[in-house]
């Protein structure tokens, strides 16, 4: 169903792609747009949550910011896929390493994502739901990873609703095997996608690594992370118009 415009997103019908990357900070959504998009438009500036489409290799592709956590991210993801005919959202952001072989500016991709938030109760489903990544768009990333020779790791994420995590328990979750890293978003990304039947995928650059103290500053998360787009992009590329 696609409408007008949302109370958060002013874009027209037809303005977006089939396939939106979505990192949380909208000046990376900018810098994606002008480094990488061909004739980027900007379509949506509502509360500076900065929204482009444009050209990569001919195929047309949006970035739009999701801000920080989950229910930013639950209201844009919402309006993308069900008002918009948004298809496909790659997260492109950046995450906290766990898990002990993780270090700074690894790319991790998250198969399924553990969360401590709630938000699935709002869909009074019967027993617990397990975010997980749509199985298309992570062979797709697994693909141009290795075309693009670009090293990443696939496990699962921990979505937390906390930022300031206690650090107990992320040692407690870096004894369970294969929880790579720490974010904010990708587990309400997930459940969305599922609800709408959709496809999403939540691919992360370790900008820290808080049981170490190994930290990247803001510049750095902004505009050095082209690994990672360029992962993004070529999935994009590859799913077409």
């Amino acid at each position: 169903m696609a409408i007008t415009c949302t109370p958060h997103n002013e874009a027209k019908p037809g303005d977006f792609a089939k396939t939106v990357l979505m990192p949380g900070d909208p000046l990376r959504a900018k810098f994606i747009a002008e480094n990488f998009l061909k004739d980027p438009v900007l379509v949506n500036n509502v509360r500076g949550i900065q929204g482009y489409t444009g050209l990569y290799n001919n195929t047309r592709v949006s970035v739009m910011a999701s801000g920080m956590g989950m229910p930013s991210m639950a209201i844009y993801s919402h309006e993308l896929f069900n008002f918009y005919d948004v298809e496909n959202i790659i997260r492109v952001g950046s995450a906290g390493g766990i898990a002990s072989n993780i270090k700074v500016r690894d790319i991790v991709v998250g198969m399924s994502a553990c969360t401590n938030s709630n938000y699935e109760a709002s869909y009074k489903l019967p027993g617990k739901c397990a975010p997980t990544a749509s199985y298309e768009l992570l062979s797709l990333c697994d693909k141009v990873a290795g075309e693009l020779q670009i090293p990443i790791k696939i496990g699962s994420f921990y979505s937390t609703d906390v930022f300031y995590c206690d650090l107990e328990d992320l040692r407690r979750l870096q004894s369970m095997h294969n929880v790579l890293a720490t974010e904010m978003e990708a587990a309400v990304l997930y459940l969305e996608a599922a609800r709408a039947g959709k496809n999403a995928l939540a691919i992360c650059t370790v900008s820290d690594c808080p049981l170490t103290g190994e930290s990247l500053n803001s510049a750095a998360r902004e505009t050095t992370f082209t690994d990672m787009m360029k992962i993004a992009l070529g999935i994009a590329e590859n799913l077409g118009n």
